[in-house]
């Protein structure tokens, strides 16, 4: 495999330096950011996700804030989830489309007042889209990316982990809730979050400078926890049912075929661009939806494109994601199927890079 060649536009992170310590043997460029993909390997990252804690650099899930009187008007146009009875203190999971209802993006807004957001966002230039429509609509706010840099802390023991480094309160701090916390005399916002069904909290790290610090603090306070450094597992997120975006949906597809209708509702869809679209498709229902797939037989190869679905010779949809589960006993994957065959159970044929494969139709996330 051909080696990444690191340049400055290629950002490190506050944490790269602890990173590169802790033995990380594999990187992937994430929002032009270094983004740690495996330490010991895949499925022994796996194992010690779902039994101890891991410290995991995410400060690639980069930043925008938006910050003025116009801001809550700005980010209730970029989706048609309803923000109108959003706290203060919550974070919420959003579809962001354009004009055509596809998907730009599927961040986590982080609501801090009603004239300041942060949109903590997936893998693209959602910053220039949302620039675009601030100046496009002559809003009163500004946009831009501010020197924040999420650490999480995934896995069961991440409550007793944090609370030894914050004290207890953290632990009676809710899912999807945020809140402030003191860190050498810096506060950081922190929220019961994560790309992981495991449990943990995300650090939202205010200042390069603090990163090393608080890395240290987390694991000097967990070493009989064993604490470790980790990334986003891809097993464990499958298993799970979380979308990635720009593999298991892109622009080509809405949210209702991401399978986030649940997000669609409410009469602000109407502030939403695109929002004539969606309320078209909401009225229809999608051509096709994402699903799971078991897939039968040993380990699949790692699915660096999409592997056609097929039934009786014609294309049904395709897996965009998937991989072997030690716990499932199987291999798991995503994929976007048509509406005439996405029903649980059902049979169809994968085609693999090793060859045609049995599968099963699954709901998300994977029962266990």
């Amino acid at each position: 495999m051909p080696n990444l060649s690191v340049t400055r536009r290629t950002r490190s992170t506050p944490f790269t330096r602890r990173v590169t310590e802790a033995g990380v043997k594999g990187y992937t460029v994430y929002n032009r950011m270094l983004l740690p993909t495996v330490f010991e390997n895949v499925e022994a990252d796996y194992h010690h996700l779902k039994k101890y804690v891991q410290v995991w650099d995410v400060a690639c899930e980069r930043q925008v804030e938006v910050k003025g009187p116009d801001a809550a008007k700005l980010i209730q146009m970029l989706t048609p989830r309803n923000l109108v009875k959003m706290n203060n203190d919550q974070c919420y999971y959003i579809p962001v489309v354009d004009e055509t209802g596809g998907m730009l993006n599927d961040p986590v807004a982080v609501k801090h007042n009603q004239d300041k957001w942060w949109i903590s966002i997936a893998d693209s230039d959602l910053l220039y889209w949302i620039k675009g429509l601030a100046v496009g609509g002559r809003l009163n706010v500004d946009v831009f990316e501010p020197d924040v840099s999420p650490l999480a802390i995934q896995g069961p023991k991440s409550d007793e982990l944090m609370s030894r480094v914050f004290g207890d309160e953290i632990k009676e701090l809710k899912f999807f809730r945020h809140r402030k916390i003191s860190f050498n005399g810096k506060e950081h916002t922190v929220a019961r979050s994560g790309y992981s069904l495991q449990g943990g909290f995300e650090i939202y790290v205010e200042g390069s400078v603090h990163g090393e610090p608080l890395w240290d603090a987390l694991f000097e306070a967990g070493q009989d926890l064993d604490v470790r450094a980790g990334c986003p597992n891809g097993i464990e997120r499958i298993e799970g049912g979380l979308l990635s975006y720009g593999n298991d949906m892109t622009h080509e597809n809405t949210p209702y075929e991401a399978g986030l209708g649940r997000f669609c509702k409410g009469d602000t869809a109407k502030d939403c661009i695109g929002a004539d679209v969606l309320q078209r498709e909401r009225e229809n229902g999608p051509k096709r939806q994402i699903r799971g797939l078991s897939i039968s037989g040993d380990n699949v190869p790692h699915c660096q494109d999409t592997w056609p679905v097929i039934v009786d010779g014609d294309k049904v949809g395709q897996v965009t994601s998937a991989a072997w589960s030690p716990d499932l006993n199987t291999n798991v994957a995503i994929g976007m199927i048509d509406r005439t065959h996405w029903e649980i159970g059902n049979q169809v044929k994968v085609k693999t890079p090793d060859g045609d494969r049995i599968a099963k139709i699954s709901k998300l996330p994977f029962p266990k």
